[in-house]
């Protein structure tokens, strides 16, 4: 019979409401935290004071390929990669700090949800670590952006250097301009 050690159970708590705080789904918290899936909801509901939301998790590599998405994605994945390789940074950790510097970044609008999720993050370096999905440079910008492994991107240009031709016109953006006028 081994002992549980309460210190480890207490950096395991911490995680799980570092991550509940960022926006964690509960699969995610499940996969990175030891803790019992009751327990974890038990915390969910305590710091959010709802349950848990419901539903599978994104896994499809398409979302991420879209053109706002794509920024959003390719954005945070280039900070987690530098993380990784210049901090030293490791594991949950990295994606976690990652997604603190992308939302500093990329904030929200007030009373908006951020375009990319914590759970869509840890999604796309998932991602990336099976090879679904990998960084691809813009022959007119040299910045690099997440493209599908299996694509041919010999001459790939980013959704900035050529925006779809809707880009911008969202209802969000009618709506502010017939605010605005």
């Amino acid at each position: 019979m081994s002992k549980k050690s309460v210190v480890s159970e207490a950096q395991e708590i911490q995680l799980a409401i570092a991550l509940i705080q960022l926006g964690a789904r509960l699969q995610l918290l499940e996969s990175e935290v030891s803790l019992s899936r009751e327990r974890l909801i038990k915390l969910y509901k305590e710091l959010k004071g709802v349950s848990p939301p419901k539903g599978m998790l994104p896994f499809s590599t398409d979302w991420f390929l879209t053109w706002q998405p794509n920024i959003h994605a390719s954005l945070y994945i280039n900070i987690y990669k530098f993380l990784v390789e210049h901090a030293g940074a490791t594991g949950i950790q990295a994606i976690m700090k990652a997604y603190q510097l992308y939302l500093e970044q990329m904030p929200p609008e007030p009373g908006e949800e951020p375009l990319l999720s914590l759970t869509r993050a840890w999604t796309l370096v998932r991602f990336f670590q099976g090879n679904m999905l990998q960084l691809a440079p813009c022959c007119k910008c040299q910045g690099k952006f997440v493209v599908n492994t299996l694509d041919l991107n010999d001459s790939y240009h980013c959704g900035l250097c050529n925006m779809p031709s809707r880009a911008g016109k969202t209802r969000k953006a009618k709506d502010a301009a017939l605010a605005s006028s």
